[in-house]
């Protein structure tokens, strides 16, 4: 596909109607949803219903499904999403691995893939790579331009969701990190929408989705990897802060006179500090230099110090000094989960990223913890998860976050 700049498609104009965005709203939160439901929650009359519906069907935005069960008269509707009516990317930029996949606009998945993100990978070079994976999957299935709603980016933060830009993240691999204009670089060499948010808050919008029938009013989502990343949700709307509050978390003080953060502009005793992938390797190789046996040992080059990965592999052998130590920074996680439980009272929390997903003593130490020390226990009672999507979260969620502008 040649790379010229097209005129973007303003999504929100896609459906002009407020009427017709609620009920589109509905339609898409269900896989499929009959007419006298839609009757029921729209409060509109029968006739501006068939009106709005009839308008929604004719532009292709969603399609008739059937006929639902009769409840004593004649068998309702039912209205589902046309999927193939459009599409929209989701792109994850993180420390460690970045993701982009592709969902149709009834949320399915259609293509994923990821990227390691090494000392070569600055900010263009990475967003080469980017548009090079969208023109090649719009070939590869059958999308036309204007069928594509838009893309969505779930990013390390801090962030200016306003203008679009990364600002100053920590801990990148490759130098350039700092002030990027990831909305501007994309929508200008692709011609279609483009929106930001911090990672944390498109898992947890990816993780709302997978849970739209539970009726959740109240979720947090929490990512513990390189940093710890912290999203909130209530009523089904993402709580954003006077400024991105993406790594909040991780400098909740836990300690008073405690370890000094890793650079200068962290907390003394900041959760980060005794909670993260750094946390365990620090305390890891800090171990190992004072002469404690471990099969580390056996798994390292001499002199090489321990990385996450290797860690993992100790923690399945069982190795008796990774266990205590991922115990411990497991534990510190799980007062600080407390901390903010006894403060938000959410309904489900939904723990994500590299820490939850290989250690399975990580997650449930954190969670036991929490329990242990969140105030009106057992009265309180709040579910814990993995989540749906795993570390597809971030990428998908950001996807949906597109999508959803169809409504606003």
């Amino acid at each position: 596909m040649p790379n010229e700049k097209k005129q973007q498609i303003d999504v929100k104009k896609r459906i002009p109607s407020p009427k017709a965005k609620e009920l589109f709203h509905d339609i898409r939160r269900k896989h499929e949803i009959g007419k006298n439901d839609l009757l029921i929650s729209s409060g509109l009359t029968v006739s501006t219903l068939t009106r709005v519906l009839d308008e929604l069907v004719g532009s292709g935005i969603i399609s008739e499904s059937g006929l639902g069960v009769s409840t004593g008269g004649r068998r309702p509707i039912l209205y589902q999403v046309q999927g193939d009516y459009g599409y929209a990317f989701g792109l994850d930029i993180s420390r460690v691995t970045s993701r982009l996949v592709l969902l149709d606009l009834a949320g399915d998945k259609l293509d994923a893939t990821e990227w390691r993100m090494t000392e070569e990978t600055t900010p263009e070079r990475f967003m080469e790579q980017i548009i090079m994976q969208v023109h090649e999957w719009m070939d590869k299935h059958h999308i036309d331009f204007e069928q594509v709603i838009g893309m969505g980016i779930g990013a390390v933060g801090p962030l200016n969701r306003e203008i679009g830009m990364i600002e100053e993240p920590e801990w990148f691999a490759a130098p350039g990190w700092n002030h990027v204009p990831a909305v501007h670089m994309l929508e200008d060499r692709l011609g279609i929408p483009v929106i930001l948010d911090n990672g944390a808050n498109t898992a947890l919008i990816a993780e709302s989705w997978a849970n739209r029938t539970k009726d959740f009013r109240h979720m947090l989502y929490v990512h513990g990897g390189t940093g710890l990343r912290l999203g909130m949700m209530t009523d089904n709307k993402l709580i954003h802060g006077a400024v991105d509050m993406e790594g909040s978390f991780g400098q909740m003080i836990i300690q008073a006179d405690g370890l000094p953060y890793r650079t200068t502009q962290g907390n003394f005793g900041a959760l980060d500090t005794y909670a993260s992938v750094y946390a365990i390797e620090r305390e890891v190789n800090s171990r190992l230099r004072t002469g404690r046996s471990s099969v580390l040992r056996q798994l390292l080059p001499s002199g090489e110090p321990a990385k996450f990965p290797d860690i993992m592999q100790a923690l399945k052998a069982m190795d008796p000094l990774v266990t205590e130590i991922v115990t411990q920074a497991a534990t510190y996680f799980g007062i600080g989960l407390a901390n903010l439980l006894n403060i938000m009272n959410p309904e489900k929390v939904i723990l994500g990223g590299p820490l939850m997903t290989d250690s399975n003593l990580f997650f449930y130490t954190a969670t036991q913890t929490a329990i242990r020390k969140t105030y009106h226990y057992p009265k309180y009672q709040v579910i814990f998860s993995k989540g749906t999507y795993g570390e597809e979260a971030i990428a998908i969620g950001a996807a949906q976050l597109m999508l959803s502008q169809l409504t606003v």
